[in-house]
């Protein structure tokens, strides 16, 4: 038993000093990320936190497997109503416990929906070409047949590779498509799988332009956009839906602050020659790639997403004021960024630099992550791999959303360029300005959700005993 004790204590240790350092000290900005709000956070570890739900369509009827489970069955159909109010569309399946999952969910319901039709005696076949963008050019792992679209594409014979051919990328900005090569490329490949959505992520997706092109033919190619990058900022960004996509799919972790799990939504109707692909994600997602669909992240994902359908105009404002006011700022002191200047270097959350004259993005990362500020090196699209990285990948929106303005992230710009173009020491100084911005924004106020908290942390533990101990230890804390 004493051993026990002392291996927790020193875990504890290191996760309280971790807590310290991340949530107090650095400023975070790798674009993959965010801080849920505290009862967002509350919600993960209440008691649907490893229930079971389990259920699927059968007959027209919704079936569940387990009993117990009245409250989170409405959970999962408020959190439908309201995403589907957030995309404008009818169809929103959340068992995907991550945006990884979500893809994979689509490519075997793509698979399972292209060999329906197959007549007896005739092969099972894999879809014959998928368009992407290219892993090096910004593209998404998980849309990769390296990543989730790997076993549902053909291959070619002659090249022994999946056959997916990239969106083709201007050469004055390769971030964005050269749209008269891609309309060459997609009379010559007729994909029947077009899949947007980037992870290095400055500029709009041409969906609408794509969909114009292909809308007549018969049968015309699926529409998917991965946002999961952009998730958060449907709507000021674009919205995929008005444009043509048939499906988005996503992570709720990122520019939407919500804990970690995926989506995929859908404006296919029932009238829909494509009715049948929704049933097909709908199997897919279960029983085809989840059992426990991890129903704390799916409670805790309602409050977010309450959260954000309050806050979405104010936040996706500020996100993208902030973003254009850093990226500005770091070209002013003197660092390469990325993008169209015209365009204000983005169009996203995200800020991209390239930093060879100083180093490696490897390098370049870990200098700015010892004077705490945090990011991830990128693969710029010029790079011949990410083994050797010249930029570096930042996000603005978990920073907005502790409150952080355009003025803020100008501060933190001649920051990033002490330890990049001078490599001289800002530690302290990140630290000093990361106090100013330890109260969350985009939620309830921390009169409103306190009430609420206390309730919520005094139902998570069934021991009143420890309970009390835990509020005992809080007061001498504080």
């Amino acid at each position: 038993m004493q051993g026990l004790t002392e291996k927790i204590k020193d875990l504890a240790k290191r996760i309280e000093a971790n807590n310290t350092w991340r949530q107090r000290e650095c400023i975070n900005l790798i674009p993959s990320e965010t801080t849920p709000s505290p009862l967002v956070k509350l919600c993960e570890i209440s008691d649907p936190s490893g229930r079971y739900a389990e259920h699927r369509t059968m007959k027209g009827k919704e079936i569940y497997f387990y009993q117990g489970i009245e409250f989170i069955r409405d959970v999962e159909e408020q959190l439908r109503t309201e995403l589907a109010g957030y995309f404008g569309c009818p169809r929103v399946e959340l068992r995907p416990v991550s945006g990884q999952m979500a893809n994979e969910v689509v490519f075997k319901a793509m698979v399972k929906f292209i060999n329906r039709g197959r007549k007896e005696g005739e092969p099972f076949r894999k879809l014959k070409l998928v368009m992407n963008n290219e892993l090096t050019k910004g593209g998404h792992l998980s849309s990769q047949p390296m990543g989730s679209l790997f076993n549902y594409v053909e291959e070619d014979p002659a090249t022994h590779k999946e056959k997916v051919v990239n969106f083709p990328v201007r050469k004055d900005c390769l971030y964005k498509t050269d749209t008269a090569k891609l309309t060459e490329l997609l009379a010559q490949e007729k994909p029947e799988l077009i899949v947007f959505g980037k992870s290095m992520f400055l500029y709009k997706e041409p969906v609408d332009f794509v969909y114009n092109i292909v809308k007549d033919w018969q049968p015309r190619p699926v529409i998917m956009y991965d946002m999961a990058h952009v998730l958060g900022l449907y709507g000021i960004l674009q919205e995929p839906f008005k444009e043509g996509a048939d499906i988005v799919t996503g992570s709720t972790h990122k520019t939407f602050f919500g804990p970690q799990r995926g989506i995929v939504a859908s404006n296919i109707s029932k009238e829909s020659p494509l009715s049948r692909l929704w049933i097909d994600i709908k199997g897919r997602a279960f029983p085809g790639s989840t059992s426990n669909h991890h129903l704390g992240t799916l409670l805790a994902l309602l409050t977010a997403t309450y959260e954000m359908n309050a806050f979405k105009a104010d936040y996706q404002t500020q996100v993208r004021k902030n973003a254009r006011a850093f990226a500005r700022a770091l070209n002013d002191a003197g660092i390469d960024v990325e993008g169209d200047e015209a365009d204000g270097f983005t169009e996203t959350h995200q800020v991209v630099i390239r930093v060879s004259k100083h180093g490696t993005g490897n390098e370049l990362a870990q200098r700015l992550e010892a004077n705490n500020i945090i990011t991830n090196y990128q693969a710029l699209p010029d790079d011949e791999s990410f083994l050797q990285a010249s930029g570096v990948r930042m996000g603005v929106q978990e920073m907005t959303r502790f409150g952080m303005k355009e003025e803020d992230f100008k501060t933190l710009a001649h920051y990033v360029a002490d330890v990049v173009v001078k490599n001289a020491a800002a530690k302290e100084k990140v630290a000093d300005l990361r106090q100013k911005f330890l109260k969350m924004h985009y939620c309830l106020s921390a009169e409103e959700a306190a009430p609420i908290a206390a309730r919520l942390f005094s139902t998570i533990f069934s021991s009143k005993e420890l309970f009390g101990a835990i509020v005992a230890n809080l007061e001498q804390l504080t």
